[in-house]
């Protein structure tokens, strides 16, 4: 299992950071990459909320497995290809100098043997990558 990191500061309160990030159905609208994001549930927050979201010609659905605001949401990536075992994403979010320190951590998991582990490390660096630019599209947001 690997996790990696990314992190950004941005001129916004936490508040308003958690607005963004907790109206789960609606990443599409500030993330680049994806292209098109619903939610799969009744509800709109909390553990259990799904989406949907398709970048490109790929389909993933998203899960919420922690969920306290506004500091901290996590949910689960299904729909990976089965080398994966699990993939998940947190978000964490505090208060900063000029507003508020965001960081997403990526958790991959692909086995425990050599070869997963280099899954686990290819994997992990492609959604480092996506989660640069979904960092960058929340500042966007933001401003």
């Amino acid at each position: 299992m690997i996790d990696v990191t990314r992190r950004i500061d941005v001129a916004a309160s936490p508040e308003e950071v958690w607005a963004v990030l907790s109206d789960f159905g609606a990443i599409s609208g500030w993330a680049s990459t994806v292209d098109h994001s619903c939610l799969l549930t009744t509800t709109a927050e909390g553990v259990g909320t799904a989406r949907r979201i398709q970048i490109g010609r790929t389909t993933l659905v998203e899960r919420v497995t922690d969920w306290q605001a506004p500091s901290r949401l996590s949910y689960r990536l299904e729909g990976l290809p089965p080398v994966v075992r699990s993939a998940s994403n947190t978000w964490l979010i505090e208060p900063a100098a000029a507003g508020a320190g965001v960081s997403v951590t990526s958790r991959i998991d692909a086995g425990p043997r050599p070869p997963q582990q280099i899954i686990a490390r290819v994997v992990g660096r492609r959604m480092a990558q996506a989660s640069d630019r979904m960092l960058a599209g929340l500042a966007e947001r933001l401003r």
